[in-house]
């Protein structure tokens, strides 16, 4: 048996009363598709949620049965901060006091070797992505770099300003010392993290550290035209409403927006990508995949979750194994789903669209993949039967790993 050369994932979701997920004006994302204006999730807002598998650390999210982080394998941070953030407070933790300049000094070095010419810049700064291993690489260096710098400023007071031959020595020797930085941050196995091997990783000043994605994420959007309503809310100032005398009246008042809809998901995996990018192990690109599977059926993704509580779990997945071109089953709904008439099910509807309109790419291409579904409510496709999600997620696993 030889690996798949694709894997695809198909779901529906619903959300009642929920902004899943809001644009720069704090709206409902929306998307335009076959005349009708639909309610949108972004990829990029769904491949931050299955990362952490819905919390909000990776420290959490290993708590989580199927998570990522659980594989055991290193995880990563997207930041503009992490020199400041995590690289030299973690290489001062092994130091004494540090003198002001060398932590300057390196700190710069460091900006411009990591983020470009403008890194010191925050606002000049691309958000990447570094894998928890380059992080340790990065804070061991830090702290040589650190320790050469205070070697050469000596007992130079914290207030005093180095003279011109202290800083020409401390220059050179933090240049000297950084020329090999990228070389052994490409060096490092796995360095980039298991997000990077999944899901990419692109940097604009490094093109030799970016990683092609083997998982490409589709927007998830409505099988029907948007429903959405504004909900007016108050807030209560709790001590004005006890004192009598105070004059009446919230402490706010404020809309929000509010959709409900049955969304449509895909995903596609270049299954050989995923095994190069894991170095080569299909047995762990196996798991890892069918720990996504698990992650798009039961996380949600959700603003205003005090709110809402946006939480549900994938209604209908269909899992698709072959070596054919990938392709899309949202044409299904190109046609909006109606949402209103006597006896009308939406999510019936939305079933016997994606029946019709797979049967019709058979008709024209011939089946191309082998397939297994899951079904939470009636009807499912009925070519064959639903699946529970356990043996869905098993099947996917060891089509994979026998694939080896």
């Amino acid at each position: 048996m030889t690996l798949p050369r694709l894997m695809q994932i198909h779901s529906l979701a619903s959300y009642p009363a929920a902004l899943i997920n809001r644009d720069d004006s704090g709206m409902a994302k929306r998307l335009p598709f076959g005349g009708s204006t639909r309610t949108r999730i972004s990829s990029q807002s769904l491949k931050r949620h299955w990362r952490f598998a819905g919390e909000s650390t990776h420290e959490a999210a290993a708590r989580v049965p199927f998570s990522l982080q659980g594989l055991g394998l290193p995880m990563g941070e997207r930041t503009k901060e992490i020199v400041h953030g995590a690289i030299l407070p973690a290489a001062m933790k092994d130091l004494p006091t540090v003198h002001p300049h060398a932590l300057v000094a390196v700190g710069d070095a460091l900006l411009v070797a990591l983020y470009g010419d403008k890194g010191k810049d925050p606002k000049s700064r691309q958000a990447l992505f570094f894998g928890h291993p380059e992080v340790e690489y990065l804070t061991t260096l830090a702290c040589e770099l650190l320790q050469l710098c205070m070697e050469t400023l000596g007992t130079t007071a914290p207030d005093v300003e180095p003279d011109k031959a202290q800083l020409k020595v401390i220059g050179d020797a933090v240049k000297d010392r950084l020329q090999d930085m990228r070389k052994n941050l490409r060096a490092l196995a796995g360095g980039a993290g298991l997000e990077s091997a999944l899901f990419g990783r692109m940097v604009t000043s490094d093109n030799a550290s970016n990683k092609e994605a083997p998982v490409h994420v589709a927007h998830a959007f409505t099988v029907h035209a948007m429903e959405r309503d504004l909900d007016f809310a108050t807030a209560v100032d709790d001590l004005r409403n006890r004192d009598p005398s105070a004059e009446s009246g919230s402490a706010g008042m404020f809309d929000v927006e509010l959709t409900s809809g049955l969304f449509y998901g895909y995903v596609n995996i270049d299954v050989a990508l995923l095994v190069a990018n894991l170095g080569g192990d299909a047995a762990m690109a196996g798991q890892a995949a069918s720990r996504l599977l698990q992650l798009i059926a039961r996380v949600s993704p959700g603003a205003k979750k005090g709110s809402t509580a946006p939480f549900a779990h994938a209604e209908w997945l269909m899992v698709e194994l072959g070596d054919d071109q990938p392709r899309t089953l949202a044409n299904a709904f190109r046609k909006a789903v109606p949402l209103r008439g006597e006896g009308n099910d939406v999510f019936a509807n939305a079933m016997q669209a994606l029946q019709t309109h797979l049967r019709q790419l058979d008709a024209a291409y011939g089946q191309q993949t082998k397939r297994a579904q899951m079904s939470v409510t009636p009807p499912a496709l009925t070519d064959f039967e639903p699946q529970p999600l356990s043996e869905l997620s098993a099947w996917l696993q060891d089509s994979m790993t026998q694939g080896a």
